[in-house]
């Protein structure tokens, strides 16, 4: 691996950026489309803007990762990802954006538990406690619902274990494309998962719903469907320059961007995003969710 912390940190800041404002599109969009099939115009898109970019040029590595000596690990990375994806779309339809997004980060803890146990990454006292304030932080920030205040449906609560399964889903997948990178660029690896997730969602996906969008609605679609190949290629290639440690130190403020981003369209744009009902504990909590997160993945320097 080639150790280039600038790169490593400017890639995984543009991840946060783009995690952080896609499920405040995603929640539109389901307003108008079904999850199934935003999720295949996301692989879709993605797949059509990789192939023009750069992948017509790269059938034979392509034919490595499907065929070569890491072929099963390859499809471990694509049902992960694929899996991750519906998993979080689904539980988006059932819960908030904000809160969708702090329960997510299970996903960077997962992704260091399963470094220290394959990669044998130490894990320090210090970070232990970053476990701890996590931990703390989610239930600071739920609270409210915790105790009753604030009704909690089943629905809900389905929401919330879909969102928990998917981060379970996208810690395969990042463990699996961290060992493919030793022999694979993480763009193949892109590129082959949105065009699987374009042919397994074909069937159960309805792209006529598309009609039916108003200006709105498609340039957000569009969002989302760019989106995935800026974000994911942008984290394939934080991961190939920086310590999967460090890059999952990073990945914590995505949260932090959505609740900002959410009370800023719905003051200033009355946007009407759902959100978390929200007092200074859950503040305290979401503010120790990212702490926690990014102190249990600090490195041991």
């Amino acid at each position: 691996m080639i150790t280039n912390w600038k790169l490593g940190l400017g890639f995984s800041l543009l991840t946060v950026l783009m995690w952080g404002l896609l499920p405040l599109a995603l929640k539109a969009v389901l307003q108008v489309m079904d999850p199934v099939t935003i999720s295949w115009y996301r692989f879709s898109l993605s797949a059509l803007i990789a192939l023009v970019w750069y992948g017509h040029r790269r059938g034979e590595a392509l034919r490595q990762l499907l065929w070569g000596r890491q072929r099963v690990l390859c499809l471990i990375a694509v049902a992960g990802l694929l899996s991750n994806y519906l998993l979080y779309i689904w539980g988006l339809d059932q819960i908030n954006p904000g809160a969708a997004q702090i329960l997510i980060q299970v996903a960077p803890l997962l992704l260091l538990l399963g470094s220290i146990i394959v990669f044998k990454e130490r894990f320090l006292r210090l970070q232990w406690a970053g476990v701890g304030g996590l931990i703390v932080g989610m239930l600071l920030f739920f609270h409210q619902r915790l105790t009753d205040i604030v009704l909690t449906s089943d629905t809900y609560l389905v929401g919330v274990a879909l969102i928990i399964a998917a981060a379970t889903a996208w810690s395969v997948y990042g463990l699996a494309q961290k060992q493919l990178q030793t022999e694979h660029h993480s763009k193949d690896i892109l590129l082959l998962i949105c065009l699987a997730g374009t042919i397994v969602f074909w069937p159960l996906a309805e792209p006529r719903q598309i009609m039916t969008l108003s200006v709105t609605d498609l340039a957000l679609l569009f969002f989302c469907g760019v989106n995935t190949i800026i974000a994911y290629g942008s984290f394939g290639l934080a991961m190939s320059y920086w310590e999967s440690s460090r890059v999952s130190a990073i990945l914590p403020l995505a949260p932090m961007l959505t609740l900002l981003f959410t009370f800023g369209l719905n003051r200033w744009a009355e946007a009407g995003i759902p959100f978390e009902p929200m007092d200074w504990l859950s503040i305290l909590g979401a503010f120790l969710v990212v702490f926690g997160s990014a102190v249990a993945a600090l490195p041991k320097h």
